[in-house]
Order: C-alpha cells, then structure tokens, then sequence
C-alpha cells in the first residue's frame, strides 16, 4: 500500500490503495477507492455468485423451509470458508476486508447462507487454527475448507444463553486422557448438520471461567444428538 507523509514527517498516514478511481452511481462515498484491487475482485466474484445462485432459490427455500446446501460445493470452490486463513491449510489466505466484503455480499443475498460461510469459518475453522495443535489444523481445516466437512460453535447453553462464565456444560479428563462432556448447547448454527462440533465448556468440576476449554467433539461421537 502507498503512503503518504503528512505536514512536518511527524507520521504516516496510508493513502487510498485505489485513490484514482471516481465514485460510482451505486458508491457514492467511493468505498472503492479504499480497497486493493485483489479485494474488489473477491468482492465482485461473490456478488456474481449471490445474483445468480442465491437470489434466484432463496424466496423459495424460506417457503419451503429448508437451507440450500446445494450451495455449499459452489461456496468451497469459491474460496468463502476460512477465506483469512492460510493457504498451507488450503484456504485462501485472504486479508480480512476482503473477508468481510465476502460475508457483506452473502449477508446481501440471505442471512442464513451467510451465517453459515461465517460460522464455518470464524466460529469452528478459526478457533481450530488458533488455539488447536497442529495435528488438529491439518486433520481439519483442508476439509473444512472444501466443504466436506461442516463445523458448528457450541457456546450457547439454554439456561445462560451465550454468557460463558454461566456455563453449565462440564468436561471431566478420564484416566485414558479422552475427555467426556455433559452438558446442552441451544440455538446453534449448522448444528443438525455438522460433522463436528466445536464445543466449549468447564472442566474438571471446577465451575469457574478459567476452566473454560474447547473440544473438538465429531458429531458421530456416542452420546452426542441434534436436533433442528
């Protein structure tokens, strides 16, 4: 990105990485100006694929109730799960305007299509990539990126809603070191239909927030049920 020094050097100020272009009818306060070109171009590919895929279905799928996963396939190729991570994990390694310019256009087409593109990659990929070993981010997150596999945050609990220090979900380390969770989550995006499920809750019987984990918990794991 150019720079531009201001009045004295006394700092740098960023200048816009596209300041020649003009505003358009439909960019009044010429938004475009303040993006790189790579980001337009992301931006403009998902536009296209929400005029031609998403808007067309959409009003029928909310008639009939059901979520287009015909779409999912389509989304993967585009890039849209996991867009900011990197691509060694075979996600895009886009910066992150270019992520929220991606949720902005699905959020255009439908909140449901775009709930789920985030939640697949803020809320399940990326606590995989942050705080998962790196076994965990190479079994994971190429799939997930794919779409083969879909994710699912599992935070909100029936009784403290998303309050994490009011969980009541308990983990208790057994003596093989597998871990076995009790515990409900409500109110979860692509929970009936996740592979797995990124599940946090106490540990140990120890009830404060600092016993506060993660577990990544397959869906076809005994004992664990969804249900629309």
């Amino acid at each position: 990105m150019a720079t531009e020094i201001a009045p004295g050097g006394a700092e740098i100020v960023p200048a816009l990485p596209s300041a020649h272009l003009a505003p358009r009818d439909t960019d009044l306060f010429n938004i475009d100006s303040a993006l790189t070109e790579e980001e337009r171009a992301v931006r403009d590919s998902v536009r296209r694929f929400v005029d031609e895929r998403v808007l067309p279905i959409i009003g029928k799928c909310y008639v009939d109730g059901r979520f287009p996963k015909e779409l999912v396939p389509e989304m993967a190729e585009l890039g849209v799960f996991g867009a900011n991570l990197p691509e060694e994990y075979g996600c895009a390694g886009l910066n992150n305007v270019a992520y929220g310019l991606i949720m902005q256009e699905l959020e255009r087409g439908d909140s449901g299509v775009r709930s789920f593109a985030s939640v697949q990659g803020a809320l399940a990929m990326y606590p995989i990539y942050a705080f998962g070993s790196e076994d965990q981010r190479r079994a994971w997150l190429p799939k997930m990126a794919r779409g083969d596999v879909i994710g699912c945050f599992g935070l909100t609990e029936p009784d403290f809603g998303s309050n994490p220090a009011g969980m009541i979900t308990m983990a208790h380390e057994q003596s093989d070191g597998t871990w076995l969770l009790n515990g409900g989550k409500m109110w979860i995006t692509n929970g009936s239909t996740a592979q797995i499920a990124v599940v946090w809750a106490k540990t140990n019987g120890d009830k404060s927030d600092r016993s506060i984990r993660g577990f990544i918990v397959p869906t076809n794991s005994k004992g664990f049920r969804a249900r629309d």
